[in-house]
């Protein structure tokens, strides 16, 4: 990255690559896109080649804290500190809605995966959900085309009383799990130290995962049924899903606050206040 596109990102908040259509490969010359959140409430795209900025909105009046593009690249959702969601069309710089729902707590994940059209019982091509820090998720069916949102489900999940202040407790975090159709897996302070598969068509936790500590980061691998969660103790771990060994590595000096596995399955980047860290996968 060069020094015009470090210095645009100094108060930047959270980053999303744009997705290249399925089946289409790239062009020569072709330009990356990348979608940035700022703490001013814009959302900012910049055209990684040149190096500059191509667009600027400002859906938002709080500090951004979350943001992706939809499967296709042709929207991008942003979630801000004040737990209000946006979607906005970077082809024209509007934005086409905004979701109050979860006012009030700050967007912790936003998060979208394909659908066939009618699947689960809701029309659009797409699902999406948002997480809060008040350990709520709400899952939308979309089609942007045709301008439509639908709720499909809203979980609230229960915790003892905690300390004071949202900031001081681990994050909730929810991701559509790419391995079984119709689930979602969820982390965050609770009841019990878990991860939860929660199925979208039952309606219902299918199954739990017993963690040490309450999870501070998590990514599902697309190519392989396995998580990783990262932890407060420098610990990060690699489970197998539905069951098996958990794999436990400490290669941090501090809490694991991000995972992400590549899209192929077979690197796994994972960030803590002083290092970042990639992994090769053997055997995914």
């Amino acid at each position: 990255v060069t020094g015009s596109l470090a210095i645009s990102l100094q108060s930047c908040q959270c980053l999303a690559w744009k997705p290249r259509p399925v089946g289409v490969w790239p062009c020569p010359g072709e330009s990356q896109h990348v979608v940035a959140g700022y703490s001013d409430g814009t959302v900012r795209v910049f055209s990684v080649s040149r190096t500059e900025m191509e667009l600027k909105m400002h859906p938002h009046a709080a500090a951004l804290t979350a943001i992706t593009y939809s499967t296709d690249g042709e929207m991008i959702l942003s979630g801000g500190k004040d737990g209000i969601v946006a979607v906005s069309s970077p082809r024209t710089g509007m934005t086409i809605h905004v979701l109050a729902d979860h006012r009030g707590s700050p967007i912790t994940v936003l998060q979208c995966t394909r659908k066939q059209y009618h699947d689960l019982g809701v029309e659009g091509g797409e699902l999406w959900l948002a997480s809060s820090s008040d350990r709520r998720v709400s899952v939308w069916a979309s089609d942007w085309l045709q301008d439509k949102c639908e709720l499909l489900d809203w979980l609230s999940f229960p915790a003892p009383a905690g300390p004071e202040g949202l900031d001081s407790l681990p994050p909730s975090l929810a991701a559509f799990c790419p391995w079984e159709h119709g689930v979602l897996v969820y982390v965050g302070f609770g009841l019990q130290k878990e991860a939860l598969f929660y199925s979208l068509r039952k309606k219902q936790v299918l199954r739990k995962i017993s963690l040490p500590a309450f999870a501070m980061s998590l990514s599902l691998s697309p190519s392989t049924p396995f998580m990783a969660i990262g932890f407060n103790d420098r610990l990060l771990r690699l489970q197998p899903c539905p069951a098996g060994d958990p794999q436990d590595y400490a290669g941090h000096d501090d809490t694991v606050h991000l995972c992400r596995f590549a899209p192929s399955g077979r690197r796994l980047l994972t960030a803590s206040h002083s290092a970042v860290l990639v992994w090769e996968l053997t055997g995914a």
